[in-house]
């Protein structure tokens, strides 16, 4: 299902491991503010996703699985929205509310630095700064697991 997933939602350039974090900037929809120095030491899982991405949709429960669990072990979890508007979001969030921050495109320069165009995309950046992997498409929760044990989350 997963390798489905993959070839549906389209498959782009890879992401170049253990280079350093891009200088980022992201407000989330309520106002909490990051950067490369906010998020010093911790593990950053960025999640690019749609509403209208039933991939996305799929794994949502899984994000917010593994958010809450590795959140005493130095996770952060940022859902960053693929261009929709604020409203459409907020409707959306108000029917299948989310256990991670969220993230509008027009709040954030994450998306132009990952080339996300195809959804869901995961980013993995290490307690170090550094990316420590990707994951392209929907895996569900064992992909997840998997891809934290690439910062050492186990």
């Amino acid at each position: 299902m997963a390798g489905v997933a993959l070839l549906m939602c389209g498959v782009a350039a890879g992401i170049d491991a253990r280079q350093p974090m891009p200088v980022f900037r992201a407000t989330t929809l309520d106002g909490q503010k990051y950067n490369n120095e906010s998020v010093k030491g911790k593990v950053v899982l960025l999640q690019f996703w749609a509403t209208w991405c039933k991939y996305c949709r799929g794994d949502q429960d899984a994000v917010d699985t593994v958010a809450k669990e590795f959140a005493d072990k130095g996770l952060l979890v940022l859902a960053v929205d693929a261009g929709e508007s604020k409203k459409t979001v907020k409707q959306y969030l108000a029917q299948s509310p989310r256990a991670v921050p969220i993230v509008l495109m027009e709040n954030t320069n994450l998306a132009a630095m990952f080339s996300a165009t195809s959804y869901p995309l995961y980013v993995l950046v290490d307690a170090d700064g550094k990316i420590a992997g990707e994951l392209r498409g929907a895996g569900g929760e064992r992909a997840l697991r998997n891809l934290l044990r690439k910062a050492g989350l186990e």
